[in-house]
């Protein structure tokens, strides 16, 4: 009985050791975070907007944790694919998500089932920028401004159209809210993708096109498209004289496409500061500040809380949006 008592005792006091080395190594482990590189998925394909801020920010992360930021695409599913791959992935910061609008706003409400829930299934990290739309349209079109656009509309209901990238799109749901806030009303004619719909509007075959600012850029100065108003709140710097939607006849009108780091819900909060605290660091380098300037992209630099209520925010903001526009695929 006495060998029993002496391996009972035994047993507690290396189960409590056990107990102490773990509670001692968890913080310790996100100290030492990454040990690894992390991989930065990136829910569309290579070269769009959301593709570049990702390179640009990975590059600058990966100078500051010592560990390389590795960007991976993963398209498909309008971003579904890639970020229902990231709630899936284990808690440890070392999978994150380059979200957006669409991933974390649009999609759970235009899709019939979506494989994540945008709030629940990711921790916030940071709001990193966000990238005008801008309402375009064939320097035909006799509008020089928002405001003889609306009286060309309000005159001729459902006469003209406008373009957008995609169904359910940020694009197309911009040129929504218009119409909404406006009440103008107008055709919706997807294409699929940005670049298709531009040649269209610039052939004169749609006259209008909601699209973001840095795809439309080059054909704003070269005079085969007019910018009426960008969709932030405030002016592009990019483009100083051109108003916005707000300023235009509009009050109260944004839009805009934004790019946010998630990890894993369950990632612990010390891994998800310092992904927060690289993250942001740079966002404040002049070389990656530049870069930014170059396609208009305004850098926020946010709190992991600010981005949470960021998404509710714009949950909130769309919802009666895509219920009024009747926007339901599978």
């Amino acid at each position: 009985m006495a060998f029993l008592h002496v391996t009972r005792r035994a047993s507690l006091a290396l189960g409590l050791g056990l107990f102490s080395a773990l509670a001692i190594g968890a913080p310790v482990l996100a100290a030492d975070f990454p040990e690894r590189p992390v991989t930065l998925v990136v829910p569309f394909a290579a070269g769009g907007s959301t593709d570049v801020v990702a390179r640009i920010i990975a590059q600058k992360m990966s100078e500051d944790l010592g560990q390389q930021v590795v960007v991976q695409n993963v398209a498909g599913a309008g971003g579904n694919l890639g970020a229902d791959n990231v709630a899936r992935a284990a808690p440890d910061g070392y999978t994150i998500l380059m979200g957006t609008v669409a991933t974390h706003a649009l999609n759970p409400l235009i899709l019939k089932s979506t494989p994540y829930d945008p709030e629940k299934d990711f921790a916030p990290v940071s709001l990193l920028v966000v990238v005008p739309n801008v309402l375009v349209v064939n320097p035909e079109l006799p509008a020089k401004n928002v405001e003889e656009l609306l009286a060309l509309l309000k005159a001729s209901p459902d006469q003209y159209s406008y373009a957008s990238s995609g169904n359910g799109t940020p694009l197309h749901l911009s040129g929504e809210l218009f119409k909404s806030m406006a009440g103008v009303s107008m055709q919706h004619i997807p294409y699929k993708g940005a670049g298709p719909a531009l040649n269209d509007v610039i052939g004169n075959q749609v006259p209008i096109m909601f699209d973001n600012l840095p795809s439309s850029s080059a054909h704003i100065k070269a005079g085969t498209l007019r910018a009426l108003a960008v969709t932030t709140k405030e002016r592009a710097p990019s483009f100083p004289d051109v108003p916005t939607i707000a300023e235009s006849g509009i009050p109260g009108y944004e839009t805009y496409t934004w790019n946010a780091l998630f990890a894993p819900a369950g990632t612990p909060p010390e891994v998800v500061a310092r992904l927060n605290e690289s993250a942001n660091k740079a966002l404040k380098d002049p070389a990656v500040a530049e870069r930014m300037k170059e396609f208009s992209a305004t850098i926020v630099g946010s709190t992991p809380e600010e981005l949470g209520a960021h998404v509710k925010a714009e949950i909130v903001k769309w919802t009666p949006v895509v219920q009024g526009a009747n926007i339901q695929m599978e």
